[in-house]
């Protein structure tokens, strides 16, 4: 099977990213391209982003999660800590996001370090959740191989049951990380593929260093 896709290709030309419209914190600038890809519209999820973990087996593996809240100290997003991606944690706690902004042509990739949140911060957020995605967590062990689609329904089924009329409570094995960033990039699309790239870069005082990037 071969499919030549070489004449893919799109002119990116609707905003560029200048060194005095930034500002001298990453996150400042996060928050504001992200306010912007909201007002921007999109069809999409705008917090979905990728998240790339070194496996078990060495080899590096991505995968889309949503970002539930950003603060001054980094990214924050729940997961089964018994997953894939979970275990991958434990044993390298370096990852990368990365969102990609289709409509407003724009990218921003983070180097940070993984960690687990607090746990009652981790019960704020479970409580919040709708019942159906609350038995999804403990019916679900995460990456694990199952027989059939029956057997997830099942599973479902059997703690639907269980809590029944009850306060459903957050399993131990599922909860918050956050990702703490060591080095944000953003990228904004430009014509002749003459992009903008800007890099933050954490210092041991930690002030940010910033450097334009060549496309």
């Amino acid at each position: 099977m071969e499919n030549d896709l070489s004449n893919y290709r799109r002119n990116y030309q609707k905003i560029e990213l200048s060194m005095k419209d930034i500002s001298d914190n990453p996150m400042e600038l996060f928050q504001k391209w992200f306010y912007e890809v909201e007002e921007f519209g999109s069809d999409v999820e705008s917090n979905a982003m990728t998240i790339s973990t070194i496996g078990e087996d060495g080899f590096p593996k991505s995968r889309a999660v949503l970002l539930k809240k950003y603060t001054w100290e980094g990214f924050i997003f729940y997961t089964n800590y018994n997953s894939e991606k979970g275990k991958s944690i434990a044993k390298n706690p370096n990852v990368c996001l990365s969102f990609l902004w289709h409509n407003i042509e724009r990218q921003v990739i983070i180097k940070g370090v993984a960690e687990k949140i607090a746990e009652n911060l981790s019960d704020g957020y479970f409580e919040s959740r709708p019942d159906g995605s609350k038995l999804g967590a403990w019916a679900s062990n995460q990456s694990e191989p199952v027989p059939s689609r029956k057997f997830l329904d099942d599973r479902l089924l059997q703690f639907e049951k269980q809590f029944k009329n009850t306060e459903i409570p957050r399993p131990k094995h599922w909860g918050g990380y956050i990702v703490k960033p060591i080095s944000i990039e953003f990228w904004q699309g430009r014509p002749n593929r003459m992009h903008d790239r800007i890099r933050y870069t954490l210092q041991e005082d930690f002030d940010w260093k910033i450097e334009r990037l060549a496309p």
